[in-house]
């Protein structure tokens, strides 16, 4: 039986599982980073890794994992793809034999504010056509930093990598392949499908230093023999190109044809759906990554999610209250329950703030207006991407923290007048799994996804809420628009 791999390297750890075509889950394990991963951190916002340590947790992982699938009573040699998903905006810059030149600079490194701001000047014309900016997270502006305070490593350096590249180049020895998921940050076209020319003529980096991007899912190699004798891989398994961790994330919950999205709550908010056309949003809310079957990816984030419970219900049994919400909802209170300062999504503020019920509600029912506050904002957010010309179906596939919850999953589904799906296995690891089944068992993305993802569970929206939580919704836009949130 032909048996697939996802390999998903964290900022903690790695994570490996095995499956067979019908998505269960033969073989599994993970290995967390030692203490000397973290290299380079500084309190004005430098993180860096050592990759070499990615790599050795990567072969104890693997390691782990077959002797695991050997105990299961299968084989390494069934296993006919490997794919790779890690940090998007992680760049690791590699010599001619992929050797590091020096540590990687972590997708949350916010060193290149500088860098960023040339970028999106020099690369007005890209960021316009694909409807985003570059930030200091992203991968170009660290790029271009390393050119230019480390003229040295640069001048040694043959190509920048990122994490997942890095891992796939130690994987296969074929160095120097990316893929669009994972490109789109250090400034690959999606359009054109090419690093754009301002890249070399206007910031003077050598494009020749940039991986060749290939799309998720194509073979970039097989298992170099020092790598098979390493892990006990089989020589024979194919290495295919894998996405970003968010992407991977994404396929793991099950949404895969146009208008199917994906909410992930967990300390915030993310939603990520399919679509047949680039999404682009002037207001900088939204913005695309490409499909690996060639669609878009269109998503954004909202500071709003499970943070707010943390923040003033410290400590709390949350199944618990959530007993107590059934008999509460709707609560008759609306909140924006945001607990730090700033707002990416439905709106852009960065001073915006959020507010909530006075001290008349009881702990029950200022949790049940919490609950009910996320799942407003997840509307409005559904709404603002339809206004941009997004489709969104009938059916949310809901993954994170807040999607054990069946009372936050009643409630979301009675305010978003959707079903809402609850993915069985949501890691990011799951989604390489199925990246790597899908053009090697499977005929497409789309194909793997709905053969491979299964349910815990459905959560259809009560007809006997939908009217009190449509009303509700109007009384939280009003007192929103009151507040100056959103306008």
């Amino acid at each position: 039986m032909p048996l697939v791999m996802g390999i998903d390297v964290g900022t903690q750890g790695v994570r490996a599982i095995v499956c067979d075509p019908d998505g269960s889950v033969i073989a599994s394990g993970s290995e967390q980073f030692c203490e000397t991963v973290r290299v380079g951190d500084t309190p004005e916002g430098w993180f860096e890794q050592n990759p070499e340590e990615w790599w050795s947790a990567v072969k104890l992982c693997v390691h782990g994992v077959l002797a695991n699938l050997l105990n299961a009573g299968f084989r390494a040699g069934e296993i006919v793809a490997i794919a790779v998903d890690s940090t998007s905006g992680t760049v690791v810059p590699v010599d001619e034999s992929g050797q590091a030149l020096r540590p990687a600079i972590m997708y949350n490194d916010a060193r290149a504010q500088a860098e960023a701001r040339e970028c999106n000047q020099a690369g007005q014309e890209l960021t316009e056509k694909l409807g985003y900016r570059f930030g200091s997270s992203f991968g170009l502006p660290k790029v271009l930093w390393l050119k230019r305070h480390e003229p040295q490593v640069w001048q040694r350096c043959r190509w920048v990598l990122h994490a997942a590249d890095f891992i796939v180049g130690k994987l296969t020895g074929q160095f120097g392949v990316s893929d669009d998921s994972n490109a789109l940050k250090t400034g690959y076209d999606l359009v054109d499908l090419e690093w754009p020319i301002f890249i070399a003529e206007d910031l003077g980096i050598d494009t020749a230093k940039l991986p060749t991007v290939v799309r998720p899912g194509e073979c970039i190699g097989t298992i170099a023999s020092d790598c098979a004798s390493q892990t006990g891989l089989s020589p024979r398994t194919l290495v295919v190109a894998g996405v970003s961790d968010g992407t991977a994330g994404f396929i793991a919950s099950g949404a895969s044809r146009l208008g199917q999205w994906n909410s992930t709550l967990g300390t915030t908010l993310v939603i990520r759906g399919v679509s047949d056309k680039l999404i682009r949003d002037p207001e900088g809310r939204v913005y695309c990554h490409r499909h690996p079957d060639g669609r878009w990816l269109p998503g954004g984030a909202s500071n709003v999610g499970g943070e707010c419970l943390v923040k003033l219900f410290p400590g709390a049994e949350y199944a618990t209250l959530d007993e107590s919400v059934f008999g509460l909802m709707p609560s008759g209170y609306v909140c924006y329950p945001l607990v730090r300062r700033g707002e990416r999504m439905p709106f852009v503020q960065p001073n915006a703030q959020g507010y909530f019920p006075d001290c008349q509600a009881c702990s029950q029912e200022l949790y049940t207006a919490c609950l009910e506050g996320v799942a407003y904002v997840e509307r409005w957010c559904y709404e603002v991407v339809e206004e941009l010309g997004a489709r969104v179906g009938d059916t949310i596939f809901c993954t994170g923290g807040g999607a054990g919850s069946k009372a936050w999953m009643t409630i979301r589904a009675a305010v978003l007048k959707k079903r809402l799906y609850k993915p069985s296995v949501t890691e990011s690891a799951m989604g390489a799994a199925i990246v790597a089944a899908s053009k090697t068992v499977y005929r497409s993305l789309a194909e793997a996804t709905e053969a491979m993802v299964r349910y815990d569970y459905v959560v259809e929206p009560d007809s006997k809420l939908v009217d009190p939580y449509e009303e509700a919704y109007r009384k939280f836009r009003r007192e929103c628009n009151e507040r100056g949130l959103g306008t």
